[in-house]
């Protein structure tokens, strides 16, 4: 992200532009906010917000078990592929995804554009079928089957949502030679396929979350002098074949999520920065992953993450402290490339149980804040449609609470990026407004439970606010009207409430404010 070269200057704008005001009797926090004058930060890619679809959704598979589950527990095709060493009663089998769905490809297709990363775990050790004939059962060193026809379904859907592919190569034993050496067949298979079919892989990592390459598959003793040998084959591959392909790396994880025990002390473990010194150059792009904790349903520990604690700024700034940690990797090993989280969610293991609800809302729209602030291109959500961290209930597809803060995040914050401050008892967030020229939008987060603040501007603002009943609901309002679907799925009107220069924020509540003369020379 690129910083205006008028650095100086524009401090000096924003310490004009953002001032505490002393408040009255009643005591709320005010704030006034000049948009006209808030400093230029730099700008995000334009597919900034995206989402995954796990690889197991397309094969069909068993996934992380939602907490009120339904999804049957019976066998079927690639029923056996979960995790090495993980528990299997953690895990529910799953029919494929339908990408054919209509509630499902308009759904996507309103967050437009985007990327769709496919794949997870569970695409290391997938097998793709060299022909329209697909195996009853997996290939030796391998654990899943991904045909043809399922494939040409995630491409017909990336099309159809106006999304571009992402994934990641198997890197099981069943892609080795008698070396060990990996071989770049299947995925010189699964680019062909592609291509043929008339579709594009925008961009590819070598294999999802090297840092636990025994969990995903791996050959035993898999360690980062293996990982740089294979890498750079891989990049030879990427470099004479596809050369148009984005290579992200190393998407590593578990490094510094305080709150679950620590993976460095596992023989299983591989550091990050092993990792790039094996592997050297080739890398387009630094992706990582980031989880604030693991779920009650992998930790065993259900007050690990609370909902008490959700709102707390100690829970939300994790995302700063990932980002802080990988950034200072990328920093020595691959200055100045682009930084994409090509996964992320409120938890791992599928989430806790009030990832489905508005209470994540907050975070999901504080990270998105923090993390176009701070520079990063790219902010991938595990998952669009499956367990409980997904945008829209795997069952009926409807959507969550997090799909209608995403919506409002795609219809109303730009690529440029403005800087907001740092204020005590709000997140306040600006961008340059989407497709009109001279505007900002303002997204103001109040995670205080019981006191509003209040938001001056100079200027009249169409005010979106997001509230619901209570925090844990599965629903969430729009000034006040519940956000649903209508009766043929269409998608409801998000309209704005004029408000006047003084805004309320009330307790626990997310609002954006696009201000449509702000008149800011960044945003013409």
């Amino acid at each position: 992200m690129t910083r205006s070269s008028g650095f100086k200057v524009e401090m000096g704008m924003m310490i004009a532009a953002l001032t505490a005001i002393p408040t009255a009797a009643a005591q709320v926090p005010t704030l006034f906010v000049d948009p006209s004058r808030l400093p230029h930060l730099g700008s995000i890619d334009t597919r900034f917000q995206s989402y995954n679809v796990e690889m197991v959704e397309v094969t069909g598979g068993r996934f992380w078990k939602p907490y009120k589950a339904s999804a049957s527990a019976r066998g079927g095709d690639n029923a056996g592929n979960i995790p090495a060493g993980a528990n299997p009663d953690l895990y529910a089998y799953r029919e494929p995804i339908d990408l054919s769905n209509h509630r499902l490809r308009m759904l996507a297709a309103a967050l437009a554009p985007a990327y769709l990363r496919v794949s997870g775990t569970w695409a290391n050790s997938t097998y793709f079928a060299e022909s329209d004939e697909t195996p009853s059962t997996p290939p030796n060193g391998f654990s899943a089957v991904l045909s043809r026809e399922r494939w040409k379904g995630v491409v017909d859907f990336a099309r159809a949502a106006g999304a571009e592919i992402v994934t990641s190569m198997a890197i099981s034993s069943g892609v080795r030679d008698a070396a060990g050496q990996w071989q770049s067949d299947q995925a010189r298979r699964l680019f062909a396929y592609t291509k043929s079919i008339g579709g594009r892989i925008a961009a590819a990592e070598f294999m999802n979350e090297p840092t636990l390459a025994a969990m995903g598959g791996a050959p035993d003793s898999y360690d980062a002098a293996a990982y740089g040998r294979d890498f750079k084959a891989f990049v030879a591959f990427i470099r004479d074949s596809e050369p148009d392909v984005i290579v992200l790396g190393p998407g590593s994880i578990g490094e510094t999520t305080a709150s679950q025990s620590s993976p460095q002390s596992s023989s299983d473990f591989i550091r990050t920065r092993d990792l790039l010194a094996a592997s050297g150059p080739g890398i387009d792009a630094f992706s990582y992953h980031h989880y604030g904790a693991l779920s009650q349903r992998c930790s065993g520990i259900p007050g690990q993450t609370t909902e008490e604690a959700a709102l707390s700024e100690a829970w939300l700034k994790s995302t700063d402290q990932t980002l802080a940690f990988y950034r200072s990797l990328r920093d020595a090993f691959a200055p100045d490339k682009p930084i994409w989280l090509t996964e992320t969610a409120e938890a791992a293991c599928g989430g806790n149980p009030w990832a489905s609800t508005f209470l994540d809302t907050f975070r999901y729209l504080d990270q998105l804040g923090r993390l176009a602030k701070a520079g990063v291109q790219v902010v991938a959500h595990n998952t669009l449609a499956a367990s409980d961290y997904g945008l829209l209930d795997e069952t009926t597809l409807r959507p969550r609470p997090n799909y209608w803060a995403a919506l409002l995040w795609r219809r109303l914050m730009g690529t440029t990026v403005l800087d907001a401050g740092v204020h005590n008892g709000m997140h306040l967030y600006a961008h340059c407004r989407r497709g009109m020229r001279g505007a900002v939008t303002l997204l103001a987060i109040n995670t205080d439970r019981t006191t509003a603040a209040m938001l001056r501007l100079p200027a009249a603002s169409e005010r979106y606010t997001l509230s619901a009943d209570h925090l844990e609901s599965a629903s969430v309002k729009l000034n006040g009207t519940v956000l649903d679907l209508g009766p043929n799925d269409d998608l409801p009107q998000v309209s704005a409430v004029t408000s006047p220069g003084s805004i309320e924020i009330g307790p626990a509540t997310i609002v954006f404010l696009t201000v449509a003369d702000a008149k800011n020379a960044a945003c013409d």
